[in-house]
């Protein structure tokens, strides 16, 4: 059986009236090794567009490979060997970077990893809108990748992202399988203060 990628309010509960989209977007491993179209990818990637950013500066850079062609090797030879174990299904990965100074002035842009994180929420909403899977990472190689991508001195390498159509949540390692569920969130009495910290 497939995972659901957009299953998250079979198991989670708002605090307060959200659109279900929010609750039910989480990030499954369990792929099925079937490859993601450029328009699918393409629909990710303009939701992205739309994202907001300082002075619309729009310093996100999205690099990416589609498994089964000369790219895939090099941005899974990123990947940590505990995200290669599941990644391996993936139909698509992609290397989020960020641009850090400001194209017009080349003076820095304090909020660029927070304006890349708005383009990657929008990917990955629209992702789970498409049935899609969409698991951001930490656990890469962040120095070579720059090496090996040919990322610029002035851009920021902040994640990766794999993306692939559901798979069956049996396919994965007994350890992962456990953990194939959507997680729960912190209430918002402990992360939000009215006030000073």
């Amino acid at each position: 059986m497939n995972v659901d990628p957009r299953g998250g309010s079979r198991v989670r509960k708002a605090g307060h009236a959200v659109d279900p989209l929010f609750i039910d977007r989480w990030s499954p491993r369990a792929m099925s090794g079937a490859a993601v179209s450029q328009e699918a990818l393409d629909r990710l990637f303009e939701a992205a567009r739309w994202a907001p950013s300082s002075s619309n500066g729009q310093p996100w850079r999205f690099l990416y490979a589609h498994r089964d062609t000369p790219h895939w090797q090099t941005f899974f030879d990123l990947l940590v060997e505990g995200n290669q174990v599941w990644c391996k299904h993936a139909g698509v990965l992609v290397l989020v970077s960020a641009r850090t100074t400001f194209e017009w002035n080349d003076k820095p842009a304090p909020t660029h990893a927070f304006d890349a994180g708005s383009a990657w929420m929008s990917l990955a909403l629209q992702g789970v809108m498409n049935g899609l899977v969409v698991h951001g990472m930490a656990g890469f190689d962040y120095n070579k990748a720059r090496e090996v991508l040919h990322v610029p001195d002035h851009m920021a390498v902040l994640a990766m992202i794999a993306i692939g159509h559901p798979g069956d949540p049996e396919a994965l390692p007994e350890k992962l399988r456990e953990r194939e569920t959507p997680s729960s969130r912190k209430p918002i009495t402990e992360t939000t203060h009215e006030g000073p910290f």
